[in-house]
């Protein structure tokens, strides 16, 4: 990977020829570096008719498979993504003055992994999860709070189960660009780009 060795990374900041490698690398610096959830993601979404939408999620992990999050399957971004199975995220650091930008197409997680992942969860927010019909229009505060004392008093101190509406998604990467602010707006931009979720990683420069 050639384009990884020029004179813009004499910083050493393109240490990798595996995105997720570096990815993680960058992590790891930001879990350093941010005070408040360095795992903070924007995910930007669309609907069968392509109209967009983004928010704020956490990355829960990262691998060569692709970048898991977790989500109410009936909230707006399930259901853009039952209806359009793709997606993209952005990572942004300030404190590094970097950011990690990532496109592919999702897929559910096993529910395996989705139920490992609730049982690890604080117990307040596996009610939580059973009380909030996310995105869905509420008509007062307290109507929110009564359905966690229901939920609450439903299972008591037993074993909270993964509510059947609540899993993960897996976004498999096939474009991933990192991205270094440099004075006078000449930043660092690598992209690592592939024809599917299987093929080999290729990688370019972009101009700023």
């Amino acid at each position: 990977m050639s384009e990884t060795k020029d004179s813009a990374d004499e910083a050493g900041i393109f240490t990798s020829e595996d995105p997720i490698a570096l990815f993680h690398e960058w992590m790891e610096l930001a879990r350093d570096k941010e005070q408040e959830d360095p795992n903070a993601m924007a995910l930007a979404t669309a609907d069968a008719k392509g109209f967009p939408d983004v928010r704020m999620v956490l990355l829960k992990g990262a691998n060569a498979e692709g970048f898991v999050f977790y989500t109410n399957l009936e909230s707006a971004k399930g259901l853009e993504l039952k209806e359009n199975p793709a997606a993209a995220l952005c990572f942004h650091w300030k404190s590094l003055r970097r950011q990690i930008r990532v496109r592919g197409h999702v897929a559910p997680v096993s529910e395996e992994e989705a139920d490992s992942y609730f049982a690890s969860r604080a117990r307040d927010s596996q009610i939580g999860a059973w009380a909030s019909k996310q995105s869905r229009p509420l008509e007062s505060r307290f109507a929110l709070e009564k359905q966690v004392a229901v939920f609450a008093a439903k299972f008591g101190f037993g074993k909270v189960p993964r509510p059947p509406h609540w899993s993960g998604f897996r976004i498999a990467p096939v474009r991933i660009e990192f991205w270094r602010d440099r004075p006078f707006r000449l930043h660092d931009r690598l992209v690592f780009k592939r024809d599917s979720a299987t093929a080999p990683w290729r990688t370019e420069r972009l101009f700023p």
